[in-house]
């Protein structure tokens, strides 16, 4: 017999929420989107109409405090703003729910660590929402590096930039805060990612600025990594700006026998802007390779092999397929993790690392020195 599905409630409905997490819940078989919790009735009110037309079974809930309090509701989705990550967290491992939480985890590592403790002490699953995981770009890398197509990689440049010289209006991503700005808001997508490709640097060095005219956030960062893997140094660098008219490649990985050049972000994020859905998935997916959308040929990136190492050197460049991204997998393993049948693909751990090495960065950009990783 299948097991019940896992009542799932998704706190929020801004991007995060309407954009990240309802559409992944629905799209996975064993998760049931039951509810939507606003803020206030006023939100309620507001978006009552929108979300009852993409998901007329859900529920729609006037306060975050009656979806976790709710005996109905198994699983929490924590897609509010930065600053109440914890606050809710922390409420709904206290009431029995399972907890996904958008990046950043917590503003602090002495809080992420809190909350890692409290899921432990009453036995639920806590998992940091690093979808970027999934996408395409960095599934390309990553099956790259993993079939030796570089020899040694010796070198990582990842870019996330932006081109927005005017800070927004009305808009929390744009406030002061302790867990706002461009460092805690795309920061944890670049850090994750090298942690998840080759572990636990052992040196940081960073610059985090205000770049543009005027803003009341860090809105560029400029991160590099040293890791020693297989006895030789890998320097692995994140960049983020928001003053980037002229985008840099997604990634330029560079290694003894070949480079990688990427160009352009994964096609999911602005599918689902422009109105696009994913699929709901067979009833017995498994955590397999799955794909509902692909990139187009024109955007798949470039490897650079060398056919002949010794002078004179011979190069051959060809256009690499790019690995469909799926973030389906990331809510497929929290399933799975919430049934014990599997760990988490992602693990809070990695939530916990991702914010010590952000707070790592702010201090060596403050101190204007390199630093030795410590977790």
């Amino acid at each position: 017999m299948s097991p019940s599905p896992i009542r799932t409630a998704v706190l929020g409905y801004g991007l995060a929420g309407r954009v990240f997490h309802c559409p992944f819940v629905a799209a996975v078989p064993g998760l049931e989107l039951s509810a939507i919790a606003l803020r206030s009735p006023e939100s309620a009110k507001r978006t009552a109409e929108a979300v009852r037309s993409i998901y007329p079974n859900s529920r729609i809930l006037s306060s975050i405090e009656e979806a976790i309090n709710s005996r109905d509701i198994d699983l929490i989705v924590v897609g509010t703003p930065n600053d109440s990550h914890v606050q809710y967290a922390a409420a709904a491992l206290k009431a029995g729910k399972h907890v996904v939480i958008d990046k950043p985890i917590a503003p602090t590592s002495a809080e992420c660590a809190e909350l890692i403790d409290l899921a432990a002490r009453h036995g639920r699953v806590l998992a940091p929402f690093h979808n970027r995981r999934f996408d395409s770009d960095f599934l390309t890398v990553k099956k790259l590096i993993h079939a030796g197509a570089f020899g040694r990689v010796n070198q990582v440049l990842s870019h996330y930039d932006r081109f927005r010289p005017i800070q927004r209006p009305n808009t929390w991503k744009e406030e002061g805060g302790p867990s706002s700005g461009l460092l805690f808001d795309l920061g944890p997508h670049l850090i994750d990612q090298a942690l998840a490709l080759f572990g636990t640097p052992t040196h940081i060095t960073a610059s985090v600025r205000h770049d543009r005219d005027q803003t009341d956030i860090d809105d560029s960062f400029d991160i590099a990594f040293d890791f020693t893997v297989d006895g030789h140094g890998l320097r692995y660098e994140c960049h983020s700006t928001m003053l980037a008219a002229e985008p840099s490649p997604r990634f330029l990985v560079h290694g003894t026998h070949a480079s990688f050049t990427k160009f352009g972000l994964d096609p999911q994020e602005a599918a689902l802007l422009s109105g696009a859905r994913p699929p709901v998935l067979a009833p017995h997916t498994l955590g397999t390779e799955t794909s509902w959308i692909a990139e187009p040929e024109s955007m798949w990136g470039v490897l650079t092999t060398a056919t002949q190492r010794a002078e004179p050197v011979k190069l051959e460049r060809s256009d690499y397929p790019t690995v469909p991204g799926d973030y389906r997998q990331f809510y497929l393993s929290v399933r799975d993790a919430v049934h014990g049948n599997s760990a988490l693909a992602v693990p809070a751990s990695a939530g916990y690392r991702t914010i010590r090495l952000i707070e790592l960065a702010l201090q060596s950009s403050a101190e204007r020195q390199t630093l030795p990783v410590d977790f």
